[in-house]
């Protein structure tokens, strides 16, 4: 097998997306697995207006989720992205986010490679969780951009003129089409999904049965 394709269904404000993608990047390097990445877009809020709203008030609304409960669950993720690499700063003044924009650039981002659609993914994932940053603000943005290597000049007029809106739609749409209501989803080689972040032993495990089967086709 020389390549695997991936597809990560996600949402840069989920958390459970970036630990999903950190358990799996843990997974490909023990397996010694080369991985194509493809980030698909999925809003997990796409309601939320461009301020967006606080997030434990938004945690409760949603899941009825208490402040203790919310706490518990964000020292538990706190301390897995520690186990990962991954620096989750949680506060009381942590805003949820409208990320359509971002999804418009990784769209962009992805036109021009795979390889900087992931920087610019792993960079927003970065500015919202670890430098607590608001992800639908256009600086933000477009200092991610930056940060990926990206055109920034190029990159605004991309959200000035919504250039993308509507193919970013249309992959919406797509993959809620194909039964995709939370995430991370993954889709592995087109064949098996695996929803939510599953941790690093069930990721090789279906890589394992990816490599065993490619060698048996062999």
């Amino acid at each position: 097998m020389k390549s695997l394709k991936i597809e990560i269904v996600s949402d840069v404000v989920c958390p459970w997306c970036i630990v999903g993608y950190k358990q799996l990047e843990q997974a490909l390097a023990q397996s010694d697995v080369t991985a194509e990445i493809h980030w698909q877009p999925f809003e997990l809020n796409p309601t939320m207006p461009p301020e967006g709203q606080n997030l434990q008030e938004h945690i409760s609304e949603k899941y009825g989720s208490s402040k203790e409960q919310s706490d518990e669950n964000r020292k538990r993720l706190t301390d897995i992205g520690d186990s990962l690499g991954f620096e989750f700063r949680f506060s009381d003044d942590s805003r949820m986010a409208n990320t359509f924009k971002a999804h418009q650039l990784l769209h962009w981002a992805g036109l021009k490679s795979l390889e900087h659609e992931h920087k610019l993914k792993l960079a927003l994932f970065k500015a919202y969780f670890t430098d607590k940053q608001h992800v639908s603000d256009d600086d933000v943005l477009i200092e991610a951009v930056s940060n990926a290597g990206l055109d920034s000049g190029e990159a605004l007029t991309v959200l000035t003129d919504q250039t993308y809106a509507t193919d970013v739609r249309a992959r919406q749409k797509h993959w809620t089409d194909h039964g995709i209501t939370g995430v991370p989803a993954m889709v592995f080689r087109d064949k098996y999904l695996v929803t939510g972040a599953q941790g690093v032993e069930n990721y090789l495990a279906v890589i394992k049965q990816l490599i065993e089967e490619e060698e048996g086709v062999s």
